[in-house]
Protein backbone atom coordinates (compact mmCIF):
# COMPACT_ATOMS: atom_id res chain seq x y z
CA UNK A 1 0.00 0.00 0.00
CA UNK A 2 1.20 3.51 -0.81
CA UNK A 3 1.31 5.65 2.34
CA UNK A 4 2.29 8.93 0.67
CA UNK A 5 1.55 9.54 -3.01
CA UNK A 6 2.92 12.78 -4.49
CA UNK A 7 1.88 13.47 -8.07
CA UNK A 8 3.62 16.08 -10.25
CA UNK A 9 3.70 18.89 -7.68
CA UNK A 10 4.36 22.36 -9.06
CA UNK A 11 4.87 25.44 -6.91
CA UNK A 12 6.15 28.87 -7.92
CA UNK A 13 6.86 31.93 -5.78
CA UNK A 14 6.99 34.78 -8.34
CA UNK A 15 10.25 34.18 -10.23
CA UNK A 16 11.27 31.17 -8.11
CA UNK A 17 10.17 27.70 -9.22
CA UNK A 18 10.23 25.97 -5.83
CA UNK A 19 8.85 22.66 -7.11
CA UNK A 20 9.05 21.64 -10.74
CA UNK A 21 7.04 18.45 -11.09
CA UNK A 22 7.93 16.36 -8.03
CA UNK A 23 6.44 12.84 -7.98
CA UNK A 24 7.08 10.26 -5.26
CA UNK A 25 5.39 7.09 -4.04
CA UNK A 26 6.38 6.14 -0.48
CA UNK A 27 5.22 2.73 0.68
CA UNK A 28 3.57 1.89 3.98
CA UNK A 29 6.15 1.06 6.66
CA UNK A 30 9.03 2.56 4.71
CA UNK A 31 11.79 4.69 6.25
CA UNK A 32 12.29 7.22 3.46
CA UNK A 33 14.93 9.94 3.18
CA UNK A 34 14.36 13.27 1.43
CA UNK A 35 17.70 14.99 0.90
CA UNK A 36 18.86 18.11 -0.86
CA UNK A 37 20.82 21.34 -0.41
CA UNK A 38 19.22 24.45 1.08
CA UNK A 39 16.66 25.82 -1.35
CA UNK A 40 16.06 22.47 -3.06
CA UNK A 41 12.33 22.54 -2.25
CA UNK A 42 12.17 20.12 0.67
CA UNK A 43 10.39 22.46 3.09
CA UNK A 44 7.97 23.62 0.38
CA UNK A 45 7.15 19.98 -0.37
CA UNK A 46 6.56 19.19 3.31
CA UNK A 47 4.41 22.30 3.74
CA UNK A 48 2.17 21.17 0.88
CA UNK A 49 1.91 17.63 2.25
CA UNK A 50 1.02 19.03 5.68
CA UNK A 51 -1.63 21.36 4.24
CA UNK A 52 0.23 24.52 5.25
CA UNK A 53 0.67 25.54 1.63
CA UNK A 54 -1.14 24.95 -1.65
CA UNK A 55 0.50 23.59 -4.76
CA UNK A 56 -0.08 25.37 -8.07
CA UNK A 57 -0.82 21.96 -9.58
CA UNK A 58 -0.49 18.29 -8.74
CA UNK A 59 -1.87 16.31 -5.82
CA UNK A 60 -0.88 14.62 -2.56
CA UNK A 61 -2.59 11.59 -1.00
CA UNK A 62 -1.86 10.45 2.55
CA UNK A 63 -3.04 6.86 2.90
CA UNK A 64 -5.44 7.54 0.05
CA UNK A 65 -6.80 10.84 1.42
CA UNK A 66 -6.29 13.98 -0.64
CA UNK A 67 -4.69 16.74 1.44
CA UNK A 68 -6.98 19.36 -0.17
CA UNK A 69 -10.30 17.64 -0.86
CA UNK A 70 -10.21 15.28 2.14
CA UNK A 71 -8.04 17.35 4.43
CA UNK A 72 -9.55 16.23 7.76
CA UNK A 73 -8.74 12.57 7.19
CA UNK A 74 -5.40 13.44 5.61
CA UNK A 75 -4.39 15.40 8.75
CA UNK A 76 -5.39 12.50 10.99
CA UNK A 77 -3.01 10.24 9.05
CA UNK A 78 -0.06 12.60 9.36
CA UNK A 79 2.33 13.83 12.05
CA UNK A 80 4.88 16.51 11.16
CA UNK A 81 7.92 17.63 13.15
CA UNK A 82 8.82 21.08 11.75
CA UNK A 83 12.22 22.78 11.87
CA UNK A 84 10.96 25.82 13.78
CA UNK A 85 10.55 25.78 17.56
CA UNK A 86 7.07 27.27 18.09
CA UNK A 87 5.18 26.86 21.38
CA UNK A 88 2.67 28.62 23.59
CA UNK A 89 4.87 29.67 26.53
CA UNK A 90 2.01 29.66 29.07
CA UNK A 91 1.41 25.90 29.13
CA UNK A 92 3.31 23.00 30.59
CA UNK A 93 4.61 20.09 28.57
CA UNK A 94 1.70 17.85 29.61
CA UNK A 95 -0.88 20.58 28.96
CA UNK A 96 0.61 21.17 25.52
CA UNK A 97 0.33 17.49 24.62
CA UNK A 98 -3.22 17.27 25.98
CA UNK A 99 -4.24 20.25 23.85
CA UNK A 100 -2.61 18.67 20.84
CA UNK A 101 -4.62 15.51 21.51
CA UNK A 102 -7.78 17.61 21.64
CA UNK A 103 -7.08 19.03 18.19
CA UNK A 104 -7.43 15.48 16.88
CA UNK A 105 -10.55 14.74 18.96
CA UNK A 106 -8.70 12.40 21.33
CA UNK A 107 -9.95 12.16 24.93
CA UNK A 108 -8.31 10.28 27.79
CA UNK A 109 -5.02 10.11 25.92
CA UNK A 110 -2.80 10.35 29.00
CA UNK A 111 -1.48 6.79 28.79
CA UNK A 112 -0.01 7.37 25.34
CA UNK A 113 1.16 10.87 26.34
CA UNK A 114 3.03 9.33 29.28
CA UNK A 115 4.60 6.73 27.01
CA UNK A 116 5.71 9.33 24.49
CA UNK A 117 7.18 11.54 27.22
CA UNK A 118 9.01 8.59 28.74
CA UNK A 119 10.51 7.53 25.42
CA UNK A 120 11.63 11.08 24.65
CA UNK A 121 12.95 11.64 28.19
CA UNK A 122 10.39 14.38 28.90
CA UNK A 123 8.77 12.83 31.97
CA UNK A 124 10.69 14.95 34.47
CA UNK A 125 9.66 18.06 32.51
CA UNK A 126 5.95 17.19 32.33
CA UNK A 127 4.93 20.05 34.62
CA UNK A 128 7.45 22.60 33.36
CA UNK A 129 6.35 25.54 31.26
CA UNK A 130 7.56 25.33 27.69
CA UNK A 131 9.32 28.69 28.00
CA UNK A 132 11.60 27.17 30.67
CA UNK A 133 12.77 24.33 28.42
CA UNK A 134 16.19 24.17 26.81
CA UNK A 135 16.45 24.07 23.04
CA UNK A 136 16.96 20.30 23.10
CA UNK A 137 13.91 19.76 25.30
CA UNK A 138 11.81 21.97 23.03
CA UNK A 139 12.91 19.83 20.09
CA UNK A 140 11.76 16.72 22.00
CA UNK A 141 8.41 18.34 22.68
CA UNK A 142 7.99 19.09 18.98
CA UNK A 143 8.46 15.39 18.27
CA UNK A 144 6.02 14.45 21.04
CA UNK A 145 3.36 16.79 19.60
CA UNK A 146 3.68 15.17 16.19
CA UNK A 147 3.26 11.68 17.69
CA UNK A 148 0.45 12.38 20.14
CA UNK A 149 -2.29 11.02 17.85
CA UNK A 150 -0.27 7.97 16.73
CA UNK A 151 -0.14 9.01 13.06
CA UNK A 152 0.61 6.23 10.58
CA UNK A 153 2.78 8.64 8.52
CA UNK A 154 5.43 10.70 10.33
CA UNK A 155 7.47 13.46 8.66
CA UNK A 156 10.62 14.60 10.44
CA UNK A 157 12.04 17.87 9.06
CA UNK A 158 15.59 18.23 10.42
CA UNK A 159 14.61 16.70 13.80
CA UNK A 160 18.16 16.56 15.19
CA UNK A 161 19.42 19.94 13.96
CA UNK A 162 21.59 21.46 16.66
CA UNK A 163 20.78 18.90 19.35
CA UNK A 164 22.99 16.70 21.48
CA UNK A 165 24.00 13.08 21.00
CA UNK A 166 21.69 11.89 23.79
CA UNK A 167 18.58 13.26 22.06
CA UNK A 168 19.61 11.74 18.76
CA UNK A 169 20.00 8.35 20.40
CA UNK A 170 16.67 8.40 22.26
CA UNK A 171 14.83 9.88 19.27
CA UNK A 172 16.07 7.29 16.80
CA UNK A 173 15.38 4.44 19.19
CA UNK A 174 11.75 5.54 19.55
CA UNK A 175 11.27 6.38 15.87
CA UNK A 176 12.89 3.07 14.94
CA UNK A 177 10.44 1.25 17.17
CA UNK A 178 7.48 3.05 15.55
CA UNK A 179 8.82 2.18 12.11
CA UNK A 180 9.11 -1.51 13.08
CA UNK A 181 5.49 -1.33 14.26
CA UNK A 182 4.42 -0.22 10.77
CA UNK A 183 4.59 3.58 10.84
CA UNK A 184 5.89 5.23 7.68
CA UNK A 185 8.77 7.65 8.34
CA UNK A 186 9.89 10.46 6.02
CA UNK A 187 13.12 12.14 7.10
CA UNK A 188 14.86 15.27 5.87
CA UNK A 189 18.29 15.87 7.34
CA UNK A 190 21.68 17.39 6.59
CA UNK A 191 23.29 14.66 8.72
CA UNK A 192 23.86 12.23 5.87
CA UNK A 193 25.26 9.54 8.17
CA UNK A 194 21.81 9.42 9.83
CA UNK A 195 20.09 9.02 6.48
CA UNK A 196 22.52 6.30 5.45
CA UNK A 197 21.99 4.35 8.66
CA UNK A 198 18.19 4.72 8.85
CA UNK A 199 16.61 5.09 5.42
CA UNK A 200 15.53 2.24 3.16
CA UNK A 201 15.19 4.52 0.14
CA UNK A 202 16.30 8.06 -0.60
CA UNK A 203 15.17 10.80 -2.95
CA UNK A 204 17.50 13.70 -3.66
CA UNK A 205 16.06 17.07 -4.66
CA UNK A 206 17.78 19.94 -6.40
CA UNK A 207 16.14 23.13 -7.70
CA UNK A 208 12.68 21.67 -7.14
CA UNK A 209 13.29 18.43 -9.04
CA UNK A 210 13.99 14.83 -8.02
CA UNK A 211 17.49 14.17 -9.37
CA UNK A 212 18.01 10.74 -7.76
CA UNK A 213 15.68 8.11 -6.31
CA UNK A 214 16.78 4.63 -5.27
CA UNK A 215 17.54 2.38 -2.35
CA UNK A 216 20.32 3.64 -0.09
CA UNK A 217 22.49 0.67 -1.00
CA UNK A 218 22.01 1.21 -4.74
CA UNK A 219 22.84 4.92 -4.46
CA UNK A 220 26.09 4.19 -2.62
CA UNK A 221 27.04 1.62 -5.26
CA UNK A 222 26.96 4.44 -7.82
CA UNK A 223 30.37 5.37 -6.42
CA UNK A 224 32.65 2.64 -7.71
CA UNK A 225 35.51 1.37 -5.61
CA UNK A 226 36.94 2.53 -2.31
CA UNK A 227 39.50 5.03 -1.07
CA UNK A 228 42.95 4.74 0.44
CA UNK A 229 43.59 7.64 2.82
CA UNK A 230 47.27 8.32 3.47
CA UNK A 231 49.19 10.63 5.77
CA UNK A 232 52.89 10.74 4.89
CA UNK A 233 55.43 11.44 7.62
CA UNK A 234 58.31 11.89 5.23
CA UNK A 235 58.63 12.10 1.45
CA UNK A 236 56.18 12.93 -1.33
CA UNK A 237 53.61 10.91 -3.22
CA UNK A 238 55.17 9.10 -6.20
CA UNK A 239 54.22 10.40 -9.64
CA UNK A 240 52.79 6.98 -10.54
CA UNK A 241 50.06 7.38 -7.87
CA UNK A 242 49.06 10.97 -8.54
CA UNK A 243 46.49 10.00 -11.17
CA UNK A 244 44.60 8.16 -8.41
CA UNK A 245 44.19 11.25 -6.18
CA UNK A 246 40.60 12.12 -5.24
CA UNK A 247 40.03 15.87 -4.65
CA UNK A 248 38.52 16.16 -1.16
CA UNK A 249 39.23 19.78 -0.18
CA UNK A 250 40.80 21.07 3.06
CA UNK A 251 43.61 18.50 2.85
CA UNK A 252 46.67 19.07 5.04
CA UNK A 253 50.20 18.83 3.59
CA UNK A 254 51.22 15.20 3.29
CA UNK A 255 47.63 13.92 3.25
CA UNK A 256 46.27 12.19 0.15
CA UNK A 257 43.18 10.21 -0.74
CA UNK A 258 43.56 7.69 -3.56
CA UNK A 259 40.69 6.03 -5.41
CA UNK A 260 41.02 2.27 -5.76
CA UNK A 261 38.65 0.05 -7.73
CA UNK A 262 39.92 -3.24 -6.31
CA UNK A 263 41.69 -4.37 -3.14
CA UNK A 264 44.44 -5.78 -5.39
CA UNK A 265 45.51 -2.17 -6.04
CA UNK A 266 46.46 -1.59 -2.41
CA UNK A 267 49.71 -3.60 -2.34
CA UNK A 268 51.12 -2.10 -5.58
CA UNK A 269 50.37 1.37 -4.20
CA UNK A 270 52.21 0.57 -0.95
CA UNK A 271 55.08 -0.96 -2.91
CA UNK A 272 55.42 2.25 -4.95
CA UNK A 273 55.60 4.24 -1.72
CA UNK A 274 58.25 1.94 -0.25
CA UNK A 275 60.37 2.11 -3.41
CA UNK A 276 60.59 5.90 -3.18
CA UNK A 277 61.43 5.82 0.54
CA UNK A 278 58.19 7.40 1.69
CA UNK A 279 57.37 6.96 5.40
CA UNK A 280 53.64 6.42 6.10
CA UNK A 281 52.32 8.01 9.30
CA UNK A 282 48.73 6.75 8.90
CA UNK A 283 46.76 4.66 6.43
CA UNK A 284 43.02 3.95 6.22
CA UNK A 285 40.93 2.02 3.72
CA UNK A 286 37.62 3.86 3.32
CA UNK A 287 34.43 2.79 1.57
CA UNK A 288 32.12 5.13 -0.33
CA UNK A 289 29.36 6.69 1.76
CA UNK A 290 26.17 8.65 1.18
CA UNK A 291 27.91 12.00 1.57
CA UNK A 292 30.20 11.21 -1.36
CA UNK A 293 27.21 10.09 -3.44
CA UNK A 294 25.31 13.28 -2.53
CA UNK A 295 28.22 15.52 -3.56
CA UNK A 296 28.65 13.63 -6.83
CA UNK A 297 24.96 13.76 -7.76
CA UNK A 298 24.61 17.42 -6.88
CA UNK A 299 27.68 18.14 -9.01
CA UNK A 300 26.38 16.09 -11.94
CA UNK A 301 23.11 18.05 -11.96
CA UNK A 302 24.66 21.50 -11.68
Amino acid sequence: MIALQINDLQKRYKALQALAGVSLAIEEGEFFGLLGPNGAGKTTLISIVAGLNRADSGSVLVNGHDVVNDYRQARMQLGVVPQELVFDPFFTVRETLRMQSGYFGLKNNDRWIDEVMENLDLTNKANSNTRALSGGMKRRLLVAQALVHKPPVIILDEPTAGVDVELRKTLWQFIGRLNHEGHTIVLTTHYLEEAQALCHRIAMLKAGKVVALDSTEALIKRISGSRLALRLKDGVLPESLRAMIVPTGNVLPGEYTLRITDYAQVEPALAALRETGVVIDDLQLQHADLEEVFIQIMGETA
